[in-house]
């Protein structure tokens, strides 16, 4: 048996709906930022690389500042990193906004949106989930809070094309910073009093008095972890790459803005279907099982996508079947960090499987922007993709889902 569980003045529905709304908000813009690059490149005259840098660096910083915002969390509750981390992003937006050369765009959309990110992120709300909720919760709790912010990606799109129409891409940005401010009362419910006396059933049992370093260093020679953060490069690359230059690529192909707007707002749409799904299978099958075929899912959508002429009607089969296996890896990864190491150290150890998640972010945005200037199209980086998908499958085939052997601790007796 693990670490008990925090306390929380608030009941568990509130945590939920607090921590769902909190995804919800802060992944809406972040998965809008494709919208932006045509109207951006077009007024400055920048190419699609200058764009592409400033989401790679996004993303890259994301996933740096995870695990140290993870172990903050960790430390002493999730309110006050989320309320900073919420600060620095809706202060990038409005950077971002009146940025008029490419260091600005860099500061705004890459530096303070990455580091804000990594502080107010669905990651953080997953890590409050495993520590205030009940066992019986946690798996269908992590598939509602993915959920959530695949509901975002629906929601914001649409009304980033809208506000782009007739107020212009500055005053949607601006209007998406004040959106990120709502995570600051909503924080709240996810503070924390203490620890109860119920005791959590999933993973090993806790060190008395290990350090984050200690844990870190056991989870990097956990072989099972391993692969787990290896395969999670992949999600990052396919997610980064798409929401970044899918509108562009479909625009090349003479499709309206409007397609794009919709087939990211159908894989939101899609994803939220497809999250609570995975949470649901992840208590119900091998969650390594799954892995392996919603990263195999996810290389036959790319191949059908990129082999047949784009239309509309294509698009959002696209739009629905990628958004089915969107963050639907997100319930079992968090699910099998929990269950090898318990819920001490979740916010971090998940922070760090992110890390190279966010890592394939930044290749997948960057060379997506890089080979797209040197050869006027996204073949290549398509291909990858699917190849990419194809390893993952394989890569996460070995995991072992049983806690990290701990010899030393003794179990408690029943």
């Amino acid at each position: 048996m693990s670490a008990p569980f925090a306390r929380s003045r608030f009941s568990p529905e509130l945590i939920v709906v607090s921590g769902c709304l909190i995804a919800l908000i802060t992944f809406g813009p972040r998965a809008s930022a494709g919208l932006f690059q045509i109207p951006m490149t077009t007024e400055f005259g920048w190419g699609r690389d200058v764009f592409g840098l400033a989401i790679a660096v996004q993303n890259l910083l994301w996933g740096v500042g995870q695990p140290f915002a993870g172990a903050v969390a960790d430390r002493f509750g999730a309110v006050r990193v989320l309320c900073v981390g919420a600060l620095l992003y809706a202060a990038g937006l409005v950077v971002m906004a009146y940025a008029t050369s490419p260091g600005m765009l860099q500061l705004g959309g890459g530096v303070l949106i990455g580091f804000g990110l990594s502080g107010c992120s669905f990651n953080l709300v997953l890590g409050a989930f495993g520590k205030l909720l009940p066992e019986r919760w946690r798996p269908m709790a992590f598939g509602a809070g993915t959920a959530a912010g695949s509901f975002g990606q629906f929601l914001f799109p649409p009304i980033g094309n809208i506000l782009i129409a007739n107020y212009g891409w500055q005053q949607a940005l601006v209007v998406f910073a004040a959106s990120v401010l709502l995570v600051l009362p909503l924080a709240l419910a996810l503070a924390q009093r203490g620890t109860g006396d119920e005791s959590s059933r999933s993973g090993p049992v806790a060190i008395p008095g290990q350090s984050i370093r200690q844990a870190l260093g056991e989870a990097l020679r956990h072989r099972s972890f391993v692969l787990l953060v290896l395969g999670f490069f992949t999600c990052g690359f396919q997610l980064a790459f798409i929401t970044t230059h899918l509108p562009a690529y479909l625009k090349d192909a003479g499709l309206s803005a409007s397609v794009g707007g919709w087939t990211l707002a159908c894989i939101g749409l899609a994803n939220a279907f497809g999250s609570l799904t995975s949470g649901w299978l992840s208590t119900r099958m091998s969650k390594r099982w799954l892995l392996a075929w919603i990263y195999f899912g996810r290389s036959l959508a790319i191949a059908v996508f990129i082999m047949v002429p784009p239309t509309p009607l294509t698009c959002i089969l696209f739009g629905i079947s990628i958004g089915l296996l969107w963050l639907s890896t997100v319930p079992p990864t968090s699910s099998l960090v929990m269950l090898m190491f318990g819920t001490r150290y979740m916010a971090m150890l998940y922070g760090f499987a992110f890390f190279s998640h966010q890592v394939g972010g930044f290749l997948g945005v960057f060379l997506g922007g890089m080979l797209y200037e040197a050869y006027g199209n996204y073949t290549f980086v398509w291909w990858l993709s699917v190849a990419l998908g194809i390893a993952s499958a394989l890569i996460n085939l070995p995991i072992k889902e049983q806690p990290v052997a701990r010899p030393g601790v003794l179990q408690p007796a029943e």
